[in-house]
């Protein structure tokens, strides 16, 4: 039996990339000191390890199949294929970005004042590139973590990536620029991905993973209503394209079925309860394909 190579990210990633499978109805398994997480589909072989790693060991074939950050992607100039954009992370849906920081009172106001500084991060080629873009020369080191706690006494500035922008606020840090913004990528091998079977279950994997995104936030609410006033709810009830409408065996009343945003979901009703809407129904997606 052929088996697909598949790269999770351990790390801030883990849990989030967890859920996200469970949605698409992978169910994975992390045993305790074990980096090689069960999974409910015997064609699948999962790996567990960092973000950082994913894009070079796809890279060299070692993983058929992972997910990392653009932002690692780019740092190790790996030649893979981005079969899918995947907005995702610890904490929201939002990109994540790579900024330059620097003390609140530094004298540092733009890029330019870097030069002859000394600068700590994760991303060094990243940031190598960003300076040289910019014609500044500064001392780039590799920060091995607790980078914003360097800045004053250990370098001049930092390259970091950042959700929020608390913890560099908590370290009394200002941002200077954003150098790149960053989501998760799910990425194969290449010679992986001209093969037909691993192409065909990549493709399947991807399509289930963002299908699972796109369900985030969404609920489906059908309702049955008078067909006299499917015009007025229509108009009232957003979807991703027009309501679906089924004749019911009672004459005059149709059935109404549609996905919508779920803040949405508590005015509404109210609405179209007082429109005469009844049986109104609102339950939890795990996907949505578009």
């Amino acid at each position: 039996m052929q088996k697909l190579k598949l790269g999770i990210p351990a790390g801030s990633l883990q849990a989030a990339t967890l859920q996200l499978f469970a949605k698409a109805g992978f169910n994975i398994t992390v045993r305790e000191r074990s980096y090689c997480p069960s999974i409910d589909d015997e064609e699948i072989e999962c790996t567990l390890i960092r973000a950082q790693e994913i894009p070079r060991y796809v890279q060299d074939g070692t993983l058929d199949l992972g997910l990392s950050g653009k932002d690692w992607i780019t740092e190790n100039n790996a030649d893979v294929v981005e079969v899918s954009e995947l907005r995702y992370s610890k904490m929201s849906r939002s990109p994540i970005r790579f900024v330059m920081a620097v003390p609140e009172n530094s004298p540092i106001k733009s890029v330019k004042d870097l030069e002859g500084k000394k600068i700590a991060t994760e991303l060094v080629n990243v940031t190598k590139s960003y300076l040289k873009k910019n014609k500044v020369n500064a001392e780039v080191e590799f920060s091995w973590g607790a980078t914003e706690v360097k800045p004053p006494k250990l370098v001049d500035a930092i390259a970091e990536l950042t959700e929020t922008g608390s913890s560099l606020r908590a370290n009394n840090l200002r941002i200077l620029d954003t150098i790149m913004e960053s989501t998760t990528r799910l990425i194969a091998n290449k010679k992986s991905y001209a093969d037909k079977w691993k192409k065909e279950k990549i493709d399947d994997i991807a399509l289930l993973l963002k299908s699972a995104l796109d369900a985030e936030g969404k609920v489906g609410l059908k309702m049955n209503i008078k067909e006299s006033t499917l015009e007025e709810i229509t108009k009232l009830v957003p979807g991703t394209k027009s309501p679906t409408v089924s004749p019911l065996k009672l004459k005059g009343w149709v059935a109404i079925e549609v996905i919508m945003d779920e803040k949405q979901v508590r005015e509404l009703i109210p609405r179209l309860r007082k429109l005469g809407a009844q049986g109104i129904v609102e339950y939890p997606l795990n996907k949505v394909i578009q």
